[in-house]
């Protein structure tokens, strides 16, 4: 091959390359500018519901709004920060779908707990203006305390009282740890509980559905006194309304009821399958959803309600329960949980009724069997999870 032709073909494979160079710097470049662009719309479009958030608390909830009966105590970054001590990781208690939260101690020797909005955050926005809603005037020992609020230099901060033993399910379902709750501390628990659902559906200002009540959201005092919290997925309902549907089905796997899951009806008795499933869960010492048997496919659900029918409901009971347990007393508990989680919702209690049935040792009802539950050759009583897609459920992310 002669040199010239040589020279061209090189010549023409530079050019090649050249253009190539140039395609692949402007696509890098287009794609870089999307990038930029999409990464500030994202933080424009966060810091103007961050502050609409803020200017909505600011306005509804200090003395600078018309409603002098809902005021809630500001507090400035500042003071935030320093009783945080600079929100140190050493005081950092957890992490949620909001954002982290931190253990402070006020001047006056009182601990407290700081809920911050993560800058980063998409879902905790809604959820922190729906959680002062809510439970800002609520007042009830077991119900977690709202101290106050801050929203300043793009920071949105819950405040409430400390609880020192965390959450239930760090203790509950830790094989260590469980030991530390005898028959007596989970009985006050399981009545506590049921209270502070009572005053929530029919002895508050407003009725109030929690929609997400399990053993993460029970909070233990100093003497193991539970606490209801998270307050963000919670809807509230005027005068005698009890209930609603929806297309987007948010809460915890394991404490939905089938028709909320498979149709979006939620209502005061959606909270009252959430309490028997907590109060089996309290009893046995296991998760519902990660609960198995070498027998039997079921849940810890289906796995009670066999252990009834055959009368040995003892057998439920957790290895670090059996030396303190009432032994009445634990049957009833085991009953009126059944009595709670039953398939319709027209047959599970009222919280009003729970109440009265755990404070007495008259006659109870029989329960019929669990929601999710199947009887060999026979269809199951409710929809099982697979079916689950007919609505678009969220899985609730705080202190996961």
């Amino acid at each position: 091959m002669a040199a010239s032709e040589l020279t061209g073909i090189k010549s023409d494979f530079n050019k090649k390359k050249v253009i190539e160079v140039a395609l692949g710097s402007s696509v890098g470049f287009i794609l870089i500018c999307l990038a930029v662009v999409v990464y500030i719309r994202k933080k424009w479009s966060h810091a103007q519901i961050q502050g609409t958030l803020m200017k909505t608390l600011c306005e509804d909830y200090t003395d600078g709004g018309q409603n002098k009966d809902v005021e809630l105590p500001f507090f400035s970054f500042s003071e935030v920060s320093k009783l945080t001590n600079n929100f140190s990781t050493d005081n950092k208690l957890g992490q949620g779908g909001f954002g982290p939260v931190y253990k402070g101690v006020m001047e006056d020797g009182r601990e407290i707990a700081v809920k911050r909005l993560s800058e980063t955050s998409t879902q905790g926005v809604d959820e922190f203006k729906n959680e002062v809603r809510c439970i800002h005037r609520l007042q009830h020992r077991n119900l977690v305390k709202l101290l106050g609020f801050c929203a300043q230099k793009n920071e949105i901060m819950l405040i409430y009282e400390y609880m020192p033993n965390r959450s239930l399910d760090q203790i509950l379902f830790d094989e260590t740890r469980s030991s530390m709750l005898d028959w007596n501390h989970r009985c006050r628990i399981i009545n506590g509980i049921a209270r502070g659902l009572l005053y929530l559906h029919q002895d508050s200002c407003l009725r109030i559905i929690h929609r997400d009540l399990k053993a993460g959201n029970i909070l233990l005092d100093n003497d193991m006194n539970p606490k209801i919290s998270d307050f963000g997925l919670a809807r509230r309902f005027k005068g005698y309304e009890t209930g609603s549907n929806t297309k987007n089905v948010v809460g915890t796997y394991g404490y939905i009821p089938p028709e909320y899951a498979v149709h979006g009806i939620f209502s005061t008795k959606s909270d009252v399958f959430s309490f028997g499933v907590l109060v089996l869960e309290i009893v046995s010492g296991m998760k519902n959803r990660e609960f198995s048997s070498q027998e039997h496919g079921d849940n810890l659900l289906g796995h009670a309600w066999r252990l009834y029918k055959d009368d040995k409901s003892l057998d439920l009971v957790g290895r670090s329960l059996r030396e303190s347990c009432i032994i009445l007393e634990v049957l009833r508990s085991i009953h009126i949980g059944l009595l709670c989680v039953q398939n319709q919702p027209e047959d599970r209690p009222t919280m009003s009724s729970v109440v009265l049935m755990l404070g007495n040792d008259g006659v109870l009802p029989q329960p019929k069997p669990p929601a999710f539950f199947t009887e060999p050759d026979l269809h199951p009583v409710a929809p099982t999870t697979q079916q689950f897609s007919v609505v678009n459920i969220t899985t609730s992310l705080t202190g996961r």
